[in-house]
């Protein structure tokens, strides 16, 4: 047994995801692994609270088809032209990239808490998956109002998963996108399968001729349930864009785009975006009316679409866990530098599952994924400015780099000015990301003019 592990730890030190490198051309993957793993990670158990929480918070039906698309093209068109072009432009992750710009200091601070927050949102999918696991085995879910675990029963459930999960991230960028490939269609076929078993329990009649009015009485019908604040269609539209706003704004995605042969594969990020954040929030929506709008995945699941419906819950959490875990385990490299990605990626997964067993992070989902995205926001705006805007003004990049510097102290103002900034500002949580990240470039411009000068 001894000698079985020690040869599998040697294996796993073999894996090279180029973490503190360009990625070599012999290990540039194909356009059909990226769409495999898009729809895969996208497709997940988490649409499972996001759609039925915009049927608690009262959406209209109308407003809901029309936001979620505007969104979810905002979405993409940000993945293709400012993570992308930047990702196969350098062939590095972010978390090294950075470095250059902010300083190895600052770069492990961000880290950390990039890390942390990537743990937190892969925590709230193990959660979602352990409800559907827990409903198997009669487990009650812990309602909107808990915030610590409910039952040790639960706990153990969710430690368990984790671990199962945390398993398959370790393996890296390959086996990541292979099981999301073989995964995926299965997953959205049980989303879309679930929402059609839904229609007798509402009401559609077999020839659909009452379908849209069902919907807006009886699904999206603008009534939000006691506790919950009314949502519109720009507050769907702009959740919808910035679901993902720290892979793609806030450029953590660079980790996977690296693999990429041409910009262009960002557009593959549409085949996870809209089977996930569009048709599956409409059908997690529809299980959430069936179900008398109560919050509960694992019942969801099982009560519009049977077992088949439990596992989707439990292996969609899995498929979306593991590369959020993948990436936390990225983050931390530049703090255990001699420590292999495939022993960091482990420890994180652990980490994240402890975390899953607190229900908070996917009760106040929407909330965390706002809050998520603004703290990493800034950092993006960085980027994106010493990458493109930087060279076209004739100011010198890489200061950190030129100067041999610690920290960058102007990345630092203008990350904590602009979080600043976001705390007081007059909007909805869910706007105030857009004009802080225009506020973000022409902050680090400003501060940055000396150098233009000094060349």
């Amino acid at each position: 047994m001894a000698t079985k592990l020690a040869s599998l730890v040697s294996q796993m030190d073999q894996i090279n995801e180029f973490d503190r490198e360009p990625v070599h051309a012999s290990h540039i993957q194909s356009a059909s692994r990226f769409a495999g793993l898009f729809a895969g990670e996208h497709v997940a158990a988490t649409e499972f609270v996001i759609g039925a929480f915009f049927v608690l918070h009262g959406v209209h039906a109308k407003d809901l088809l029309i936001g979620l698309l505007i969104g979810n093209i905002l979405a993409v068109l940000s993945w293709t032209f400012i993570c992308a072009p930047i990702a196969v432009s350098t062939r590095l992750t972010l978390y090294w990239y950075l470095r250059r710009i902010a300083g190895p200091g600052l770069t492990l601070i961000y880290n950390v808490a990039n890390a942390l927050l990537y743990c937190i949102l892969a925590g709230a999918m193990i959660s979602v998956s352990s409800t559907a696991v827990g409903f198997a085995m009669g487990i009650p879910t812990p309602s909107l109002n808990d915030w610590l675990p409910n039952s040790a029963a639960w706990v153990v459930v969710t430690l368990l998963i984790g671990c199962l999960f945390t398993l398959l991230a370790v393996f890296g960028f390959a086996a990541l996108s292979r099981f999301a490939g073989v995964c995926s269609p299965w997953l959205f076929l049980v989303f879309v399968a679930g929402a059609i078993a839904t229609f007798p329990a509402l009401g559609v009649h077999t020839n659909f001729d009452n379908f849209w009015e069902i919907l807006e009485t009886k699904v999206w019908n603008g009534k939000p349930v006691e506790g919950q604040e009314q949502f519109g269609l720009w507050q769907i539209a702009f959740f919808a864009w910035f679901a993902n706003l720290a892979m793609h704004i806030g450029l953590s995605d660079m980790a996977l785009f690296r693999y990429a042969k041409s910009w262009t594969y960002g557009l593959f990020t549409s085949t996870g975006i809209f089977p996930g954040h569009y048709l599956a929030w409409i059908c997690s929506g529809l299980m959430v009316a069936a179900a008398n709008r109560e919050m509960d995945p694992g019942r969801m699941a099982y009560g519009a679409a049977g077992v088949a419906g439990v596992l989707a819950v439990m292996i969609a959490g899995w498929t979306t866990a593991n590369p959020t875990i993948y990436r936390a385990g990225l983050a931390l490299q530049s703090v255990t530098p001699n420590w292999p990605r495939w022993k960091l990626t482990l420890y994180t997964g652990l980490i994240t599952s402890v975390l899953a067993c607190f229900p908070i992070f996917f009760v106040r989902l929407l909330d965390y994924v706002a809050i998520y995205g603004l703290v990493l926001m800034p950092i993006g705006a960085v980027v994106l400015t010493e990458h493109w805007i930087f060279p076209a003004l004739g100011i010198a990049q890489y200061e950190a780099e030129r100067k041999n510097l610690l920290f960058n102290w102007k990345v630092l103002v203008v990350w904590i000015g602009t979080l600043g900034v976001c705390a007081i500002m007059p909007l909805h949580l869910f706007y105030r990301w857009l004009p802080a990240y225009f506020l973000a470039i022409i902050l680090y411009i400003v501060l940055n003019l000396g150098e233009r000068k000094a060349q």
